[in-house]
């Protein structure tokens, strides 16, 4: 398998041998090179070997077999004439460069606890598949690939946020909201939340943030649930009746006539299996309220020098209508239906956290960062089935930048088989000790 060649190759997992050409040269790997696993071009740049005593500098091609050289026609490029080696697992043939001169080639053997193991990690029933070595890991390695991860994921979540303010016309107060909303929508709705909020106009919201019954008036109107189908049929006549979804419809036919606005699909929004509190009509109104009282601002976040003033600022609650509803016409007990402890840190986490991350580095404010960091070490971890699979494994969270890691380690590792670019997952492969 090319791809455990290259895993080979890059870690330095040589056979206990000496190394040749396939013409009898002695071969001596200074400096496998840089991978480079995204772009066009060779394997590895910049690699130092000796072939025969003497020092060569330049690139590494790797291949199953040597004929796939002319199968991916590099016999015909030149960003491959500067091939100084090719590594193969079969030579089935001499290939040559668009100068027409020979290539050395190697052949590299996978040594066999190396195969075992990955096939193992591949095919094993177990979840994860690596989870009988990690309590063997030192705590050193662990903790340091915790902090990668934890730093890979707050990138993936700037990349996101960069993207939505380039959407927002380069607004990052805007791709701010967009976010927020995102993530009131708690996983299930999260979609349709960014849906929303990309379709509420806050300049024209912004004309209003005086009248908290308008602002309420095109938060609802824009998720399309002010729209008499979005309620369901048997609440029809008392939502009617009760007048304030007439006056929250008729409100909104208003604004959407003066500021030409549309509403979303409401069949976007999920419902099945969602609690009460997490209906969409519950966010929304504490976002209205949240955001008449202008703390949904950038500004407000960035101002936040530690997490009980972010939870402070965000913590909000329903409009008046909303503590005695959770869907239009259907009365319920009354309850203050504020935002709850584990809905902020929720919030902190997903939202204040990447927010300050992504803004430190596009304005380039070191303090932003390093905040960002400091409260993901200082809020408690996030209690779900990822975090438990890995505590069940020996691998425990003991912050919330603990539980980010883990929550990337799992989706963009464990889910996708990726073990070759784990830490993890090279331990298990260099190990040459029997499992049971």
């Amino acid at each position: 398998m090319e791809q455990l060649l290259h895993y080979v190759w890059r870690h330095k997992m040589w056979p206990l041998k000496e190394l040749h050409t396939t013409d009898g040269r002695q071969v001596e790997v200074v400096d496998p090179g840089l991978y480079n696993r995204r772009n066009a071009g060779p394997d590895f740049f910049n690699a130092k070997v000796k072939i025969g005593g003497t020092l060569w500098v330049g690139n590494v091609e790797i291949h199953d077999r040597a004929s796939d050289w002319y199968q991916h026609g590099h016999d015909h490029d030149a960003a491959y004439d500067n091939v100084v080696l090719h590594v193969v697992g079969m030579a089935d043939a001499d290939v040559m460069n668009s100068r027409r001169e020979y290539l050395p080639q190697m052949e590299l053997q996978v040594p066999p606890h190396v195969s075992t193991n990955y096939e193992e990690l591949l095919h094993t029933d177990h979840y994860p598949p690596c989870y009988r070595i990690i309590p063997d890991l030192s705590r050193l390695v662990l903790h340091s690939w915790m902090a990668a991860l934890q730093t890979e994921r707050l990138e993936q979540k700037t990349e996101a946020i960069k993207q939505r303010a380039e959407r927002c016309n380069g607004s990052w107060e805007d791709a701010y909201f967009v976010t927020l909303a995102r993530n009131y929508g708690f996983g299930i709705n999260g979609e349709a939340f960014e849906q929303w909020a990309y379709n509420v106009p806050l300049n024209a919201v912004g004309k209003h943030r005086d009248d908290l019954f308008q602002i309420e008036a095109i938060f609802m109107g824009q998720a399309g649930l002010l729209d008499l189908q979005a309620v369901p049929e048997r609440y029809h006549a008392d939502a009617l009746n009760e007048g304030y979804f007439a006056r929250l419809r008729n409100e909104y036919l208003y604004l959407a006539h003066k500021f030409s606005m549309k509403p979303m699909d409401f069949s976007l929004w999920r419902f099945l299996r969602l609690r009460p509190q997490n209906f969409p009509h519950i966010r929304i109104s504490q976002l209205a309220q949240l955001y008449y009282e202008r703390r949904a601002g950038l500004s407000n976040l960035l101002e936040c020098e530690s997490v009980e003033a972010v939870k402070q600022l965000l913590s909000t609650h329903v409009t008046p209508y909303w503590e005695t509803h959770y869907v239009f016409g259907s009365e319920s007990r009354k309850n203050a239906k504020n935002l709850s402890l584990a809905s902020l840190n929720l919030l902190t986490i997903n939202t204040a956290v990447p927010m300050l991350f992504a803004v430190g580095r596009h304005r380039q404010k070191e303090e932003y960062c390093n905040r960002a960091f400091d409260f993901l070490e200082k809020l408690k971890a996030e209690q779900n089935h990822i975090v438990k699979m890995w505590r069940e494994c020996g691998l425990d969270a003991a912050s919330a930048g603990d539980s980010q890691a883990l929550i990337q380690l799992k989706r963009e590792y464990c889910d996708r088989k990726d073990c070759l670019r784990c830490r993890i997952g090279y331990e298990y492969l260099r190990s040459k000790s029997p499992r049971s």
